[in-house]
């Protein structure tokens, strides 16, 4: 269990901070923009959560998540080493096959899409996607700490790498957000995009796409 007792250090005035394994990295450090991310994220799912609206077992699923963001983070700012000092806290492929299953299981009752999707349709929908937005830059700027640190382990002097397994679950999640931004929208339907050569229509053939996507839009929400 941690244990906080006062919440400013000073410490990190001078522009640096200790990962979790009490390494000193800057705080413009590849880690440490990768797990400040991870945290945004998580405050990202927190207003979905308390947005409204969502069902019960969506609202669990994301709770489960938002704590397994904090594993995350402290998987990210845990450099791989041959002999840490103590046992970091690491993603476990169990974690991915999850995110995977909630995916399959939450897909089945949603109907096919015939275009992209755009944000919105109910508060709940629209904060999953910008959570999802916000996962998948985690996901980037995990990727380009690996660039720079590598994905093995250190057994010297060397920075330790990046656990794959750790932007493998971002991934994942971002997936499951984008699935679940549809579930939330099931009563008014997927805001579906219209290119915008189909916005305006020019010719017969325009037309027509922009009411097939409109037709679809106006039959999912009447299934939902």
């Amino acid at each position: 269990m941690v244990n906080l007792t006062r919440i400013y250090t000073r410490t990190g005035d001078a522009g640096s901070t200790r990962l979790s394994d009490m390494s000193v990295a800057r705080k413009t450090d590849l880690r440490v923009e990768a797990y400040g991310h991870v945290d945004e994220a998580n405050a990202v799912l927190g207003m979905a959560i308390t947005s409204g609206g969502l069902r019960e077992d969506v609202v669990a699923v994301l709770r489960a998540v938002s704590n397994e963001l904090f594993d995350v983070g402290a998987d990210l700012s845990n450099p791989l080493v041959a002999e840490p000092k103590w046992e970091p806290l690491r993603i476990p492929p169990e974690s991915i096959d999850r995110l995977e299953a909630w995916c399959d299981e939450f897909s089945e009752s949603l109907p096919d899409l015939v275009s992209f999707i755009l944000p919105g349709g109910t508060p709940g929908a629209a904060y999953l996607h910008l959570a999802r937005t916000v996962v998948r830059r985690a996901e980037r700027a995990g990727w380009a700490a690996a660039e720079a640190y590598g994905l093995e382990v250190s057994a010297g002097d060397e920075p330790g790498g990046v656990n794959p397994l750790a932007l493998t679950y971002l991934n994942r999640l971002s997936d499951l957000l984008f699935i679940l931004g549809r579930v939330a929208n099931e009563g008014v339907g997927d805001v579906l995009w219209v290119p915008g050569k189909d916005r305006e229509p020019v010719g017969e053939r325009a037309r027509r796409q922009r009411e097939k996507i409109e037709k679809a839009q106006d039959d999912l929400g009447r299934s939902s």
